[in-house]
């Protein structure tokens, strides 16, 4: 039976790491959410957001933003956040209404500002491994990695999705780690290679956010289980992974909810923090 890897006593250890950096910058970091339109995910999203900050004596200030607001509008908006030098961070929540590309506005976010480390010069250094501020979710997936005491050297690693916000991101830090790191995607599915590639992982990454997508009986035994992925089912939230059937054939898993998402929130505090560093 797989050990929990639940995620709130790595977050906690990681805001008192968090306070002293705070303490050592002399000043209060300021974090601006810009949201458009409503949307329930985003929203819980922002809710954990302002927990977190709160914990740590961050400022948080929500700028909701109109359904209809046009990308020329947004790029204005945030082009001023930029400018505004009490503000050290920005995040643009996702989803964004359907006329306004999210790759596109995530180039106008000044890099230094990029609390969710998803501007392309953040994103580059990736290659480089010179990165300070990580996408959350991803950095959120490494420090659980961590948190097993697991040495990543040589370990087949499986990662199931591809997107800029996780699976591409993981991959090169897992590199970083010199595992040895195979991405699925939808082609491997239609390929129908995607159980084998499962069945071989000692570690397991699946963000897809389709549920019950990995059948329990594929996971390899004494894997090591991230589910990212959040599924409203019914009245209940689940995760990609057949959760029961995994947990009793891995050596460690993540419970959704209650596994990667409330520490992606430390995460974007702790860019928050480093981003001020940078800007000081």
């Amino acid at each position: 039976m797989a050990k929990l890897l639940e995620s709130k006593p790595i977050a906690e250890k990681i805001k008192e790491e968090i306070k002293k950096q705070i303490q050592a910058l002399k000043t209060t970091p300021v974090l601006v959410s810009v949201s458009a339109g409503e949307n329930a995910g985003a929203a819980s999203y922002v809710k954990s957001q302002f927990k977190a900050a709160e914990s740590l004596g961050i400022i948080y200030r929500l700028e909701k933003l109109s359904q209809d607001i046009s990308e020329a509008a947004l790029i204005d908006f945030i082009g001023k956040l930029n400018a505004d030098k009490s503000v050290n961070g920005i995040i643009v929540q996702m989803p964004l209404p359907a006329q306004i590309d999210y790759r596109k506005i995530s180039r106008f976010i000044d890099p230094q500002k990029d609390a969710e480390g998803m501007h392309p010069a953040n994103l580059g250094k990736l290659v480089f491994g010179k990165q300070a501020i990580l996408p959350c979710t991803a950095a959120a997936v490494m420090e659980l990695l961590n948190s097993t005491g697991i040495d990543l050297y040589g370990k087949e690693v499986v990662i199931v999705g591809h997107s800029e916000i996780v699976g591409k991101p993981l991959a090169l830090l897992l590199l970083e780690k010199f595992a040895t790191v195979t991405v699925c995607h939808i082609g491997t599915s239609k390929a129908g290679k995607l159980e084998e590639h499962v069945g071989r992982a000692e570690v397991l990454i699946v963000a897809v956010g389709k549920a019950g997508l990995i059948k329990g009986e594929w996971i390899k035994e004494d894997a090591v289980v991230i589910d990212v992925g959040i599924n409203r089912v019914g009245d209940k939230i689940v995760g990609d992974v057949e959760f029961e059937a995994a947990q009793a054939r891995a050596s460690y898993i993540t419970p959704v909810p209650g596994g990667v998402g409330p520490l992606t929130a430390t995460m974007l505090m702790r860019n928050l923090v480093e981003a001020a560093k940078l800007q000081q």
